[in-house]
């Protein structure tokens, strides 16, 4: 059925402030040789001891865009076979990819993970063997061919989650609790909102651990600039652990923020699920929008306007209910079947995160009505602030308001006046 928007009319009679271009400054220390760290750090952690020639080990894989991913993979499957052991990579990423085998591959090669690039096999699927069931009654689910597997290499990014915080939180564990659970898996952790994710998120990872041949983990950490900062082989029984919080604690240290607590619109180039679970990342924007739980007190955001759903998303719009604006182009683009049913695999947290924003015909027109309901009376006064991405923050543009912000911050180098780039070619 076709719906007409019938949304050509609603425009903003303001013009778009002039821009500056802004860089902002962190410190950086990247891995030189991320190949050799991991060489390092799997000889520490002892699986020479635990390994046979002729096993066959899984090393997994998420949706997440992380630095040198491909790279990291392909030396750990290389390591393994130094050791006479057949490894191969299995898509850890619950219900994304359209809860589909076909449509993970897909997001796994729009990452650069392949068979070609990685010189293993990857083999796909969403069928799954539950483990046992927690006290409570929980199912605990893994991917099939991780749980026929001899073992099973986790391999994620640590940091913040975009839903909750505790001892741990987006990491190794989750990648146990919900990427190896599949569709099954990553619904019944989600099955009782937040206070349920908090509570479960290691008892799975910890039944998975011990019933289901895992071996050990590898930490990824990445620095403001998005940057591979340090690797680090996890021994199984601390997944979850003492082990896993403290490299949590690390990775906020080194996380990339926006320089400004107060802002009237934020523009944001392109949402995505290989940006974040949630499109945009929710610690950057300062929104949850999960029913019962408070948003970060900074920064306060009155309105975001999202431009773009980025290619590697493969069409799944998560996310996009974190906007408030947004123009036809992005709705275009959007997978609906594989957008909610990501959505409604996460239950109650999903719900508004999948909610439709309102639409606007172009990129302008969104921007525009920000600027007019942002809450300022006077276009002059509108601290507007555009981004290319929640990952991407070291280059900011900002409107005149901010300007004296910027010049008291030492962080910030202020460059020149920016045209507002990229608006026609993404008309609806």
């Amino acid at each position: 059925m076709q719906i007409s928007l019938n949304i050509e009319h609603l425009r903003a009679d303001v013009d778009l402030p002039s821009m500056r271009h802004v860089r902002q400054h962190w410190t950086s220390d990247p891995l030189k040789d991320i190949a050799a760290r991991v060489c390092e750090q799997l000889d520490k952690v002892g699986l020479r001891q635990q390994l046979k020639p002729g096993m066959h080990v899984a090393l997994t894989a998420g949706s997440r865009g992380i630095r040198n991913i491909a790279t990291i993979l392909q030396t750990g499957a290389n390591w393994l076979r130094t050791l006479g052991v057949h490894p191969f990579v299995v898509p850890a990423m619950g219900s994304h990819g359209g809860a589909t085998a076909e449509g993970q591959l897909k997001l796994l090669e729009g990452l650069g993970i392949t068979e070609a690039t990685l010189g293993c096999p990857i083999r796909a699927t969403m069928n799954v063997v539950e483990l046992g069931k927690l006290s409570d009654g929980t199912p605990v689910y893994m991917d099939y061919f991780a749980a026929e597997a001899d073992g099973v290499l986790i391999v994620n990014r640590i940091k913040p989650h975009t839903s909750f915080t505790g001892d741990v939180e987006s990491g190794l564990a989750k990648m146990c609790a919900v990427g190896l659970g599949k569709q099954r898996g990553a619904q019944v952790f989600h099955a009782n909102g937040v206070h349920g994710m908090r509570q479960k998120i290691t008892p799975i990872a910890r039944m998975m651990i011990e019933r289901g041949n895992v071996l050990a983990g590898l930490a990824i950490l990445e620095d403001a600039t998005e940057s591979t900062h340090d690797i680090v082989a996890v021994p199984a029984a601390e997944i979850g652990g003492h082990a896993e919080a403290e490299l949590l604690e690390r990775s906020k240290t080194l996380v990339a923020r926006l320089p400004f607590d107060q802002i009237d619109v934020l523009v944001v180039d392109e949402i995505g699920k290989d940006i974040s679970g949630t499109g945009m990342d929710t610690n950057v924007i300062g929104r949850v929008r999960i029913p019962g739980e408070v948003d970060p007190l900074d920064p306060n955001i009155h309105v975001i306007v999202a431009l773009d759903l980025s290619n590697n998303s493969q069409g799944n719009g998560a996310g996009m209910g974190l906007a408030d604006l947004v123009p036809a182009h992005l709705v275009q683009k959007v997978d609906f079947g594989s957008t909610y049913i990501n959505h409604l695999t996460s239950g109650l947290i999903g719900l508004q995160r999948g909610a439709m924003p309102i639409t606007l015909s172009t990129p302008r027109d969104a921007i525009a009505m920000a600027i007019q309901v942002c809450g300022q009376s006077r276009p002059e006064d509108v601290r507007l602030v555009r981004i290319h991405n929640t990952l991407q923050l070291e280059d900011l543009w900002v409107s005149p308001a901010l300007l004296p912000d910027v010049q008291n911050n030492t962080n910030l180098e202020l460059g020149e006046v920016s045209e507002w780039y990229g608006l026609e070619e993404t008309t609806g």
